[in-house]
């Protein structure tokens, strides 16, 4: 009898070690990468447009837009040159296109450009639409920056972790808030964060296109704010001396690599001049340090007063304490209590891995130099008026963060606490921004507690943001008048103000209805004040009626004698 042959059993396949499994989830990021992170940004862009209506202008927008309205109706650059003109045109083309031109201000006072943009606004007949077009263009650098993020993070760390990147980045309530405004910060992160990235992709392939990148978003970082001008030597040295002291490529090597970068490097300086020069209208006239003629004066003449404006200081608030000159740990103070704490946790988890040397990671010092040498120059300013002053250095955290959670999610299959702690501080994340909604710009975490205005003010708690709230309460309660100093100059009949007072006295409250600004009351910002400097006013020591929005008080005192 024939023996039967066995059927011979399919060989198994051999399974790959746990770590180097890859989840189907990554797998799906990577595949769809493109396709999410589009519509984070679309999600992020609707979120930023809603806002436009909810609030009155804040206190830079309308000098904002007057200098950039400028610009583009009398074609120079004269009202304030302390911030170049790029995010101020942009913000003021909407109302340009609304037959919104300059109304000639009398410059006779400090706040004049304000006056100009606010006259701007009402010029248009539709101060609201108007408003919302100025902010409406800002919105693209937003774009900017997300698309930087997302580049980075594919880049040097993958697919999965350039989605996690624009995912916490497009959340964060600071970014939201200040893609939401008529100011030059967004357009300062998008062109400081694409700048750096350009430069590092150019050193490691020094090609035409590269340079020409590289020399155009250098040119517009410097056209968004002269911080730049700080920011990216101080970054740029932190990642070469990274490279060096980690590489250690030697003399021969280092300046055979520097004779072969020259000629693209000469280029991309030749661009970001020539695109400098353009931002500026190509002018060409006296400058204010010698009796010579350069092309564009009105960049020479920026970058003293921001010079000018730093030695000096500005006043400024941090843990109760007003301050002129600045203090060093304000911008760390401000990072721990206005960025989400889970977007902190997973930075933690993104920087940890980073410098133990994982293996998946492609030069994650660039990340870490970034944002290290933004927060160090922060550091060492003398303007403290809020954390959008180093809102560019959220871009590398982000690029870390979202690296620090592709690595949780890598863990997941063999450590089970890995996968719970990434969806805890995943919905933390995006609970905590949704909720925030719509008040981006005084978004504080939960280290702040209840009264953060202990903490800080000015632009991250109260720029002016809720006088249109102010006064549709007013006209809500029925007020006939109100005794008010505003944080800044703004329109009252906008917003249908009742007849409105600023003699406020500080010793006692007066009988009516009276409304402060946290950031007027905590810095201290109303003359009679100064009279008194030992005497702690009323509204430190009675309680306010409601708070209206986030930063605004208000009181309401009968006429002695009378009921409410």
């Amino acid at each position: 009898m024939a023996v039967k042959q066995q059927k011979r059993s399919k060989p198994l396949a051999v399974q790959p070690p746990l770590p180097q499994r890859r989840s189907a989830i990554i797998a799906f990021l990577e595949r769809h990468s493109r396709v999410l992170a589009l519509a984070l940004v679309a999600l992020a862009s609707a979120r930023i447009v809603s806002t436009y209506t909810v609030f009155s202008p804040t206190s830079d927008e309308p000098a904002h837009i007057a200098s950039g309205m400028e610009w583009l109706d009398q074609h120079v650059y004269t009202w304030e040159p302390q911030h170049p003109p790029l995010a101020r045109v942009a913000a003021a083309l909407g109302p340009y296109l609304m037959a919104g031109h300059s109304q000639n201000t009398p410059r006779t006072s400090d706040i004049a450009f304000s006056i100009e943009g606010t006259a701007i606004l009402e010029k248009t007949g539709h101060f609201e639409e108007a408003l919302a077009l100025a902010r409406l263009g800002i919105l693209p650098f937003f774009w900017v920056a997300c698309i930087v993020v997302y580049i980075w993070g594919r880049r040097y760390f993958g697919a999965a972790t350039a989605v996690a990147a624009v995912f916490l980045f497009s959340f964060l309530p600071p970014v939201l808030a200040h893609a939401g405004l008529a100011t030059t910060d967004m357009a300062t992160t998008a062109f400081l964060g694409a700048a750096f990235l350009a430069g590092a992709l150019w050193l490691e392939e020094p090609t035409r296109a590269r340079a020409a990148w590289f020399g155009a978003s250098t040119g517009l970082a410097v056209l968004s704010k002269f911080s730049v001008l700080a920011f990216f030597p101080a970054s740029v040295a932190a990642a070469l001396l990274w490279y060096f002291l980690a590489e250690k490529p030697g003399v021969a090597a280092s300046m055979a690599s520097l004779r072969k970068r020259l000629p693209t490097f000469a280029m991309a300086v030749a661009i970001a001049c020539v695109l400098i020069w353009a931002g500026y209208r190509f002018s060409f006239g006296k400058v204010y340090f010698a009796n010579i003629r350069l092309p564009a004066p009105e960049l020479y003449q920026g970058i003293h007063d921001v010079a000018m404006h730093n030695a000096k200081g500005h006043a400024g608030f941090l843990l109760g304490q007003r301050t002129s000159l600045g203090s060093w740990d304000f911008f760390p103070v401000a990072i721990a209590v206005k960025t989400p704490l889970a977007f902190l946790a997973l930075l933690g988890v993104g920087l940890a891995l980073a410098l133990r040397g994982r293996a998946s990671f492609r030069r994650p010092w660039l990340a870490i130099a970034f944002s290290g040498g933004i927060l160090a120059v922060g550091m060492a300013s003398h303007i403290n008026i809020g954390l959008r002053h180093v809102l560019p250095m959220y871009i590398g955290c982000a690029v870390l963060a979202g690296a620090g959670a592709v690595s949780l999610l890598e863990s997941a299959s063999r450590r089970k606490w890995a996968a719970l702690l990434l969806a805890v501080l995943v919905a933390w994340m995006g609970l905590s921004s949704l909720l925030s909604h719509p008040d981006y710009l005084p978004y504080f975490n939960e280290l702040a507690g209840s009264h953060p205005e202990n903490i800080l003010v000015d632009s991250d708690l109260d720029w002016g943001q809720d006088m249109k709230r102010l006064g549709a309460r007013l006209r809500a309660l029925g007020a006939h008048q109100l005794t008010y100093v505003p944080l800044f100059y703004t329109s009252y009949k906008e917003y249908g103000f009742p007849p409105v007072s600023d003699r406020m006295d500080v010793l006692n409250p007066q009988p009516g209805w009276t409304a402060v600004s946290l950031t007027v009351l905590k810095q201290r910002r109303m003359g009679l004040w100064d009279t008194y400097p030992d005497v702690v006013p009323w509204p430190d020591r009675i309680p306010p009626t409601e708070r209206v929005g986030k930063s605004i008080l208000l009181w309401y005192f009968p006429e002695p004698g009378a009921a409410r």
